[in-house]
Parts: structure tokens; C-alpha cells; sequence
């Protein structure tokens, strides 16, 4: 696949998207909120089904939380989320008025120009490393969708926001849902006190039928059919490794409390082929590395009419642990209970509402970051047919964001990535 070499500091400069945003910032400081305050008022950027979603349940995480300020590339997805929020169980604490309401490629800058001290970043993940980068600057906490990044590039930019945001007492929380998922947590605990001994493999699988795309429309431009079907766009989504595979890799990367060194993989587009799909795969099967020599197998297919699965497991010297029904096998066996687990999509947002009101600042953005550069590291090595270290990830300079964006623009799809003429840069 062709991609892109631009520099993503000249994009977040000349950008459409982040345009202006580092000085408009700046204007806005005095308004901004990194200490702890009582009442969390949050700015929504990505008004999809997902951004939606994580509005509900970063409402319902405190009766001091408000919503505030809402922005969307499209006008229509503003207005359909804005209804949706104020016809839900939480429409009391929804107040956007029309002129809080922002639209267009640059509607992130107006967001963060208004007093919200928390804003949920929900756009495409193409979009995210600089998003991020300018909501820290603009001293706002975050929840973040996942994954983090699409690229080696972004991910650096994202370990340096990491690190002015904790300078800043800055929370951010990523959408990697079982970090705050009961089971899960117990789990890790225990593999960590070594209830499963010393970690020598590990599987993880997203494995399921084909997801929904959007028809385009007359008169509906490149950019806009793209961002409308951002899953089939590796530079908006990183391809489905890393898009939605990326929450069981965390789990192998959270249970090795490491990230792997190297990898090799196979993937392809076999049964997904026709032009509303984009260029993505729609299969990848990897063998990842890790420092202690302990080797994961990673599984992540969207094809219909095949065995589905979505799970991890992980294998040690006294013990195996599996994500269904959380159940250790061996000389330790324990489970823990379903019926006891919790809500992890709102103790998320629980967990960020009270890092902010107790200014205990929480900080994701490096362990999600690792987990996305893990996907992409596998992704690169099935695009290239080649072994991928993590440094080759990292130290990538192939940055998918095209340099500037405008809804006029012709952005033709490129053609699907071949193994062996994909290069490693």
C-alpha cells in the first residue's frame, strides 16, 4: 500500500483539521480546569454511534457531569446525536444550544475553545494522535476512543503528549474497556501474583462476520464517503487489526506487562473485496514475540459463514487463564462469576469522573498507545511479508494522514497492500 510520508508536525500546522487549534488554545488556558473541580463539563468530538454512546455513559458517571459542546465533520451526525442525548435518561444534564454545536474539519478547535474541562475524543483514530496532542494543549482531561494510533508516527507523538499531560495533571482514559472490567482486573491479579506461573504463550482472537458500511451518496465527495466508512480506510482506522483487535492484544500485552519485539504474519482480502469496503483486509493471523520469549498468537478475521470467537488465553508454567467465565485451570483453580462482573463501559467513565473531581489524575495514553503500535507492528508485517521489530514500528516514518484535507478534495482509494510490495520505512 502507498503511503504517505508527509511529516505529521507539518499536518497538525497546515491541517484543515487542527488548524490553529495550538494558538486558539492558548487563549483558552485561564478557562481550563486541570486541578480538581465539582462539576465536569465535557466537550463531544465525534458525534457517531460510538462518541454518542460514550457521551451516555460519561454522563451517567456523576450527577455534576454536563454536556456542554458538541462537533462533528458533518452537520447531520451533530444534530441526530444531539436529539438522541436529549430524548435519553440523561437529557437533564445535556445543555448545547445551537451555537455549541460545530461542524466541519476544524469543529475540534471550536470545541476546545469553549470552557469543558473533559472532552471525549471519538472521531476516526487517523485523527487521534493530534487531537489529542491539541486537547492537552488546551489543558483538558480526555477520554479517548481506542485505539490510539494508526502509525509509528502517531504513536510517538502520542508518548510525548503522554508525557505533558502528566506534567499537567491531566487525566486521560482510553476505551479499552476491560482495563475496568471487574473479571478482568481480578484475572490480571492473579496472573500477576503468579497463579498461572511464568507466562510461556498466549491467544488472542477477534473473529466475526462482516460490519456495516455506508452507501454513497450523490454528490458525496471522497473525503466524506471515506470519513462516513472509516473502518474500510487503513489512514482512518489502521485496518481492523488495529481498529477492534487491539482490545484483546492490551489483554496479552496487560498480562505480559510488556509489549512484544518483533513479529510475523499473514493476512489478505479474500472474501470482502468490492469497492465499499475500501482497501482493508478482511484476515490476519500473527505471531508475536515478547521479551521473555513467550510467543502470542493473534487471530482477527470479519468474514460471514465462519466460526466466530472473541477471546484471549494465556498459558503459564502452573496454569492456564481464559476470558470466558475468567477461569484459571491448574494448581491455583479459580473462577470468577459472571453475574459479579460490572459495567466496564461505565466504570470507565466513573473511574475518569472521579480522578478529576479528587484531582487524581489517571493516565492511559501510554498503555493504549503500546497496545495500538503492537496491531500496527502486526499489521506492517502482513502488509510487507517481512519480520517487524518493535523499533521498526516505532521509528516508522510511513504517516497514513494525508497532508491536508477539505471536503472538495479528490482522495482516491489506494490499491489493497500486496506482501512484498509494501515497504518498511
Amino acid at each position: 500500500m502507498s503511503e504517505n510520508k508527509s511529516n505529521r508536525r507539518d499536518f497538525l500546522k497546515t491541517s484543515a483539521v487542527a488548524g490553529g487549534v495550538l494558538a486558539a488554545n492558548m487563549s483558552v488556558l485561564s478557562n481550563a480546569h486541570a486541578q480538581g473541580t465539582d462539576e465536569v463539563r465535557v466537550g463531544l468530538i465525534g458525534c457517531g454511534g460510538r462518541g454518542t454512546g460514550a457521551a451516555v455513559d460519561c454522563l451517567h458517571a456523576g450527577r455534576n457531569v454536563r454536556l456542554i459542546a458538541m462537533g462533528d465533520a458533518f452537520p447531520d451526525r451533530v444534530r441526530s446525536s444531539r436529539d438522541q442525548l436529549t430524548r435519553s435518561e440523561v437529557r437533564a444534564q445535556v445543555d448545547v444550544p445551537d451555537a455549541r454545536m460545530f461542524t466541519g474539519l476544524g469543529a475540534i478547535d471550536q470545541v476546545l475553545a469553549t470552557n469543558c474541562n473533559l472532552v471525549i475524543l471519538a472521531t476516526p483514530p487517523g485523527f487521534r494522535p493530534t487531537h489529542l496532542r491539541a486537547a492537552v494543549a488546551a489543558r483538558k482531561h480526555i477520554f479517548t476512543e481506542k485505539p490510539a494510533t494508526v502509525d509509528g508516527p502517531g504513536a510517538r507523538m502520542n508518548l510525548e503528549t503522554f508525557d505533558v499531560a502528566t506534567r499537567n495533571n491531566l487525566s486521560i482514559v482510553a476505551g479499552t474497556q476491560r482495563r475496568y472490567q471487574t473479571g478482568y482486573k481480578e484475572s490480571m491479579a492473579r496472573i500477576h501474583d503468579g497463579d498461572i506461573g511464568t507466562i510461556t504463550s498466549a491467544r488472542c482472537y477477534w473473529n466475526q462476520g462482516r460490519l456495516w458500511n455506508r452507501a454513497r451518496t450523490e454528490g458525496m465527495g471522497d473525503l466524506e464517503w471515506q470519513i462516513r466508512n472509516w473502518l474500510y480506510f487503513t489512514w482512518l482506522s489502521g485496518d481492523h487489526i488495529t481498529e477492534q483487535h487491539v482490545h484483546n492484544l492490551d489483554v496479552c500485552n496487560w498480562a505480559l506487562r510488556a509489549h512484544p519485539v518483533k513479529c510475523i504474519g499473514l493476512g489478505g482480502r479474500q472474501v470482502r473485496t468490492a469497492p465499499e469496503f475500501g482497501h482493508i483486509y478482511d484476515h490476519f493471523a500473527i505471531d508475536f514475540e515478547y521479551p521473555n520469549g513467550a510467543h502470542v498468537l493473534s487471530m482477527a478475521r470479519q468474514i460471514e459463514g465462519c466460526a466466530n470467537k472473541v477471546a484471549e488465553e494465556v498459558t503459564g508454567t502452573r496454569g492456564k487463564w481464559t476470558s470466558h467465565n475468567y477461569t484459571i485451570a491448574g494448581e491455583r483453580a479459580w473462577n470468577f462469576p459472571r453475574r459479579m462482573d460490572n459495567q466496564p463501559y461505565r466504570a470507565e467513565h466513573v473511574a475518569l469522573i472521579e480522578s478529576i473531581t479528587n484531582n487524581r489524575p489517571i493516565n492511559d495514553l501510554r498503555n493504549v498507545t503500546e497496545s495500538s503500535l503492537t496491531a500496527v507492528m502486526g499489521r506492517m508485517a502482513c502488509y510487507t511479508g517481512q519480520e517487524v521489530t518493535w523499533q521498526q514500528a516505532l521509528e516508522s516514518t510511513q504517516n497514513l494522514m494525508p497532508a491536508r484535507l477539505s471536503m472538495d478534495m479528490e482522495l482516491p482509494v489506494p490499491p489493497v497492500a500486496m506482501p512484498g510490495t509494501t515497504r518498511l520505512e
